[in-house]
């Protein structure tokens, strides 16, 4: 008899939900202190409340055995000894609206779980109580009903009879896919080069037994290889042999999401029977059907046709769309799908996912602690994800971690607020003052350069006007202070207690005042920064420094994650394997440190291209440090044009900055006019970046010398097969720009490691170095030339990390040198 596990909350909200979604203000943050809540209550229960009961039981329908199993908030005995079911739920209706036939979701939740612990006790009779949490006035409403133990049963039967054809289906389908994907071949008449021993890899690591923490691979994998169906294919095989219950394809960037639907297409059309479902999820800002003036999601039911009666119509489209479907729910399939049975795309994609078998989304789906996707990690699966880019994944988790508020919120929300007195007026000035003190501490602290130290006036002496702008808000211990910037270990309590007391006068104001459109999006958008800094405030640890900058009237406070790996470990620890690839790994030690892997296999494998085909010459006469740029422009400008002038083509020079690279640009047009030559311009968007890898066309008529960033858009990414780009040049080692925060990074892992500088310079320089080298040879036909020009290349701590296949490295004298090794290179 099949076998079907249905948690509680999933049965009653899928059958029983309905309504519109609306996004109105309700005290976000405040959903999130339901948890806080319940224990509360629980806890006031006293003795003899048991509080999270974990509930399991099976029960027989239609041939199919359910599981059904959850977490009752509480169970107790009262006065006359009757079992009572406790259900507690947070609200933010106003206390006059609470009845106890509000939600009937709240009701079958509590039925559900007494019928499961009145048959598990042998029990004739028990009651539910519906206990309500009101949030701003902290009343609690209680309502209870009796029933009899074959009321409740007969109650959650029907709820299994209603549930029993979805069942059926996904059940079915599974099947379907088993035996699909068990056949399945891979979808080209032979493996290229390294293909085989990557999905070797990637298998392995899907079907070995399962672990706590999940396994871990890390795969380093030359480009052009088709790393992306060497993973998927494996992948998908082991999901046909029972490991593996859905496959979770995470991405850097949108054009690695398209490189995942291709793999998808592609194994479809060589296995037109394959039964395999599908779905892309996108940020909800671009997928909306029903923006609001300024472009905006406006998820309300008055305002949004997609929004209004949702959960009424999106059981109807999920039937259609998993029978009649193509099992392809890319972004445009969902727009389509959307716009028919009028339900909004983002949200769909998000319950489709609950259905489909391959999941293709950015990295925040799985490792944001705010977006990350509740419905499956909240607890660990039967989850396999594939990591792609995973060279980014270092700083994308970071940045995740961390967050960032400013001074200047507060000054704007004043003003939306306009005159009058209030209590989130007061709230507002008192965290606006500790702000201002706070400035005050980190000039007195870090002076900014050529700024009066505090105390003192132009001359050195002591001003008795400057003295009376002593900081009265005392800061933590600082461990660096500089040009008005300070780093503590702790966290700045002086600073958060304001941010914290101005959350509920916010609340207040947000759920009172929303006709005011123009200050409700700006005290809005100041309750999100203050969240998110306080949420950060509460995983801040010893993996965490703050930072403070004064800046003119502003003081910016950040709370920087220096290393994200315990968060990106728990992450991966939801899933059964997880498969971290990229073309450039090195040093794998690294790479496994940072992200929370120490233990992890780590493979590199070679490049299947013929190593005659690439040309790759140093010139460490040149240096890039910065003391040396204005020498070494005009140099730079002489290499690019002997690299240009060696053959007919397309090239691309990567810098190490916007400002480098346009100090050199001038000097190369001025020089070389007889080269064309474009530039990368900061802030590209989608068009603009078309539009530059446009000019990159086969069998150009002319030669085309680009000018881009290491580490940008087309530093990585980039495919320019053939002859669309036959060459590139590398300007420097690609550090990371010297900074307080690069600085902070490097004492944490010095002391962490005794290798700071790698860790925040090194390793992430050369990262970027060999991603950009990586944009010149894509195929086994490919031809092209790298040019490496700084001295520290010829060092041995860079050197060594060169990937195997440049072992033809040429070292050479001066630019005459080039120019003979490239004519006798394009001759051959």
């Amino acid at each position: 008899m099949p076998a079907f596990c249905l948690p509680v909350r999933q049965l009653v909200e899928f059958l029983l939900r309905t309504g519109s979604i609306d996004s109105r203000f309700t005290g976000f943050d405040r959903a999130n202190e339901g948890a806080r809540i319940h224990r509360r209550l629980q806890k006031a229960a006293g003795e003899g409340y048991a509080a999270e009961v974990f509930l399991s039981g099976e029960r027989e329908m239609s041939g199919i055995t359910f599981t059904i199993e959850g977490r009752a908030d509480g169970i107790f005995s009262d006065e006359a000894g009757v079992t009572v079911i406790d259900e507690i739920k947070t609200t933010a209706v106003p206390a006059d609206a609470i009845t106890e036939d509000m939600n009937p979701c709240h009701w079958a939740q509590g039925m559900v779980y007494g019928a499961l612990y009145g048959r598990q006790q042998g029990l004739d009779r028990l009651d539910v109580r519906l206990t309500y949490y009101q949030i701003d006035t902290d009343e609690v409403f209680r309502f209870l009903r009796h029933f009899t133990l074959g009321e409740l049963e007969a109650f959650l039967q029907d709820l299994l009879g209603q549930y029993v054809p979805w069942a059926q289906r996904q059940l079915a389908w599974k099947e379907r896919r088993s035996e699909s994907l068990s056949a399945l071949a891979f979808p080209f008449p032979a493996y290229r080069p390294g293909q085989r021993a990557l999905a070797g890899e990637v298998y392995r690591a899907c079907t070995a037994a399962p672990s706590k923490a999940g396994v871990r691979l890390f795969c380093q994998a030359p480009t052009g290889i088709g790393k992306t169906m060497s993973v998927l294919f494996p992948a998908l095989r082991a999901i046909g042999t029972g490991c593996g219950e859905k496959l979770f394809y995470l991405t850097a960037r949108n054009t690695t999401q398209s490189a995942a639907e291709d793999a998808v297409a592609r194994l479809r059309a060589a296995a037109p029977g394959l039964a395999l479902r599908s779905v892309t999820l996108t940020a909800k800002e671009k997928v909306c059907l029903h923006p609001d003036a300024e472009g905006h999601p406006a998820c309300l039911p008055e305002l949004c046709p997609y929004a209004n009666g949702y959960y009424d119509r999106v059981n109807t489209a999920l039937r259609v769309l998993l029978d009649e479907g193509s099992g392809c729910f890319d972004r445009a399939a969902l727009a389509d799908a959307a716009r028919q049975f009028t339900v909004c795309p983002f949200e769909l994609g998000l319950d489709l996912s609950e259905w489909c078998d391959v999941i293709i989304g950015d990295y925040n789906y799985l490792f944001d602690p705010v977006v990350h996707l509740r419905r499956f990690f909240d607890s660990a699966g039967d989850w396999l994800f594939l990591v792609d880019e995973a060279h980014n994944l270092p700083e994308r988790a970071r940045a995740m971690y961390s967050a960032r508020f400013c001074k200047s919120s507060l000054t704007e929300a004043k003003r939306a607020l306009g005159r009058g007195r209030s209590t989130l007026k007061t709230a507002l000035t008192k965290a606006d003052k500790a702000f201002l003190e706070g400035r005050k501490a980190v000039c007195a602290l870090a002076p900014r350069r050529g700024s009066a130290a505090p105390g003192e006036d132009g001359s050195g002496q002591t001003s008795l006007l400057e003295q009376a702008e002593t900081p009265t808000l005392a800061l933590p211990a600082a461990d660096y202070a500089q040009d008005g910037t300070v780093f503590c270990k702790e966290l700045p309590s002086a600073l958060l207690a304001p941010l914290r007391a101005l959350t509920a006068p916010l609340q207040d104001w947000l759920e009172d005042d929303s006709d005011d459109a123009e200050g409700h999006t700006a005290l809005l958008g100041l309750y999100f920064e203050v969240q998110d800094v306080l949420r950060a405030a509460e995983r801040y640890d010893e993996h965490f420094a703050t930072q403070l900058t004064a800046r003119g009237s502003e003081l910016e406070l950040q709370l920087l994650c220096l290393d994200p790996s315990p968060f990106v470990d728990t992450s991966l620890s939801t899933g059964r394997a997880a498969a971290l690839f990229s073309a450039t790994l090195t040093p794998p030690g690294y790479y496994r440190t940072v992200l929370g892997c120490p233990e992890a296999r780590a493979v590199a494998l070679e490049s299947p291209f013929p190593p005659e085909n690439l040309g790759l010459y140093c010139l460490p006469s040149i240096s890039t440090r910065y003391r040396q740029r204005e020498a070494s422009i005009q140099p730079i400008s002489d290499a690019l044009a002997a690299l240009a002038s060696g053959r007919r083509g397309n090239y691309l020079a990567f810098f190490p900055s916007y400002a480098y690279l346009r100090q050199v640009w001038e000097d190369f047009t001025a020089r070389y006019p007889g080269i064309d030559t474009l530039v990368q311009e900061s802030g590209l968007d989608d068009a603009g970046r078309a539009a530059f890898l446009g000019r990159f066309s086969p069998r150009p008529e002319k030669t085309l010398l680009g000018f881009g960033v290491m580490g940008g858009i087309f530093g990585e990414g980039v495919d320019l097969t053939g002859d669309r780009l036959i060459g590139c040049a590398i300007v420097g080692v690609g550090l990371p720009q010297v900074s307080p925060r690069q600085e902070m990074l490097r004492r944490y892992y010095d002391a962490q490691k005794g290798a700071g500088f790698d860790y925040a310079y090194r390793w992430p320089g050369m990262n970027k170095v060999l991603q950009a080298a990586g944009r010149v040879i894509r195929t086994q036909e490919d031809k092209g030339v790298v040019l490496l020009l700084d001295d520290r290349f010829a060092q041995s701590e860079y050197a060594r990390l060169f990937p195997k296949h440049w072992r033809q490295l040429e070292y050479l004298r001066d630019t005459e040198d080039l120019k003979k090794k490239l004519e006798a290179f394009w001759k051959d």
